[in-house]
């Protein structure tokens, strides 16, 4: 969330709702829906372009679609699309991700930073000098951790002990890092209530384009986490129900101020890996997260 230029809280609105829905009413009995790095740059974009009341009415637009499109058996297509175009998507997702978390890998000081990768890459070079070397420090202690964790224990993940020992040594050394907590000027820890954003047919014109962009990638996401989960537990989803719970999961995310959702590959794969194989095992991170907001 904070990585598609909205407040983090809204990402946690998105796990909570959608991840509820797409657990509930999708074709797959491990889902774990919520959302996904593959969304950012497009959100970052809607955002930039539209401002969040923009990207909440694509959101919704990109929910109607997906629904529509599993009414009208679109699950049964996707699978026919190339694994080049999956991969050579993934890649670019991949480095895009990449640039995008240099800035505060650096802890660089910028105060708006580019959408489009060129721009952004000159603007890491123009403010080089503002490079915060603690801040970096931290970085690379945090990928040294991941990368070394997994030899000891594949139990608990790296990202969580990189997570609890970097913060702690921020806070106990008063280390010059910037937080979540100081970069936002205040989260709410209120539970959404379901808001329409001002609507008029211009702007829905507008976000025709945006709204299918999300709902073709969170359909082809989805059922692409769907059939690794498949292989995982022996079973076989139902990918038409799988785009309904889908579209409905990011038509309600929406109503409640959140991000567009997908099925979440890695999270989908750690559930089954966990011993998941009821969509309950879905529902009960929607609790956790909850209780945490």
């Amino acid at each position: 969330a904070i990585a598609s230029g909205v407040g983090p809280e809204q990402g946690l609105y998105t796990a909570i709702i959608a991840g509820f829905f797409i657990a509930v009413f999708g074709g797959s009995r491990v889902q774990i829906g919520g959302p996904t790095a593959a969304f950012v740059v497009i959100i970052y974009g809607i955002v930039e372009t539209y401002g969040t009341d923009g990207l909440i009415v694509a959101t919704i637009m990109a929910g109607i679609l997906l629904v529509i499109m599993g009414i009208c058996h679109f699950g049964t297509l996707i699978k026919y699309i190339p694994l080049t175009i999956t991969t050579g998507f993934t890649c670019g997702i991949a480095v895009t991700l990449f640039v995008g978390q240099l800035k505060d890998f650096f802890g660089l000081s910028i105060a708006s930073v580019p959408s489009d990768f060129l721009p952004k890459i000159e603007a890491y070079i123009k403010n080089a000098a503002t490079m915060n070397v603690t801040a970096t420090l931290i970085g690379l202690l945090a990928v040294v951790i991941m990368l070394i964790w997994p030899k000891i224990t594949d139990k608990i993940p790296g990202s969580l002990i990189a997570i609890v020992v970097t913060t702690a040594i921020v806070q106990i050394a008063h280390l010059d890092v910037k937080t979540i907590g100081n970069s936002f000027e205040s989260i709410s820890s209120s539970f959404p209530v379901p808001k329409l954003p001002t609507v008029t047919f211009e702007l829905v014109r507008q976000l025709i384009s945006p709204a299918f962009t999300i709902a073709i990638l969170a359909g082809i996401e989805s059922l692409l986490s769907a059939v690794v989960s498949d292989g995982m537990i022996g079973d076989t989803h139902n990918s038409n129900a799988e785009l309904v719970g889908q579209g409905l999961g990011n038509i309600f995310s929406g109503l409640f101020g959140g991000i567009p959702a997908t099925g979440a590959i890695a999270r989908t794969a750690a559930n089954v890996r966990n011993g998941g194989r009821t969509p309950i095992a879905g529902v009960v991170p929607c609790v956790t997260l909850t209780i945490i907001l």
